[in-house]
C-alpha cells in the first residue's frame, strides 16, 4: 500500500515532513487533514495500529484544542469518544500522520521518519 500522507499545507511540521519524504524519494499519497479529515473509524484504525494512546493524536498546541477546552472534554473520554472528536475537525489532529496501512507515526522525528519510512 501507498504511504498515507495526512498534512496540513500551512503546517511547518507538515512541510518539514514532506520535504523529508520527497528528498527521500518515498512515495505517498498526500491528504489534506482538514479537508479530508480521517473518520471516527479511520482514527480508530490509525491510533491502534500506531499502539499511541489516543490523547497522543490531539494537536494540544493548536487554537481550536486549547478554545474547545480539549484536555478537560478528554481527561475521562474513551478511545471511541476521542476518535469521534478528532474525526469532528482536522484541525484538532496531531499532524502530520503518516500510514502505510499497517504502521502509523504521529508528528515529525526525523529519526523516526528514517526507520519507518525509509
Amino acid at each position: 500500500m501507498t504511504l498515507r500522507f495526512y498534512w496540513y499545507p500551512n503546517c511547518g511540521t507538515c512541510k518539514k515532513a514532506k520535504k523529508f519524504l520527497d528528498e527521500h524519494h518515498v512515495s505517498y499519497q498526500s491528504i489534506h487533514i482538514v479537508e479530508n479529515t480521517p473518520t471516527k473509524d479511520e482514527m480508530l484504525k490509525l491510533i491502534r495500529k500506531s499502539g499511541l494512546p489516543a490523547k497522543k493524536f490531539f494537536n494540544t498546541s493548536g487554537k481550536k484544542y486549547r478554545e474547545g477546552n480539549m484536555k478537560e472534554k478528554i481527561a475521562n473520554a474513551s478511545e471511541e469518544e476521542m476518535a469521534a472528536i478528532l474525526a469532528s475537525d482536522g484541525m484538532l489532529i496531531k499532524r502530520p500522520i503518516a500510514t502505510d496501512g499497517q504502521r502509523v507515526t504521529v508528528g515529525f522525528k526525523e529519526d523516526t521518519f528514517a526507520a519507518e519510512w525509509l
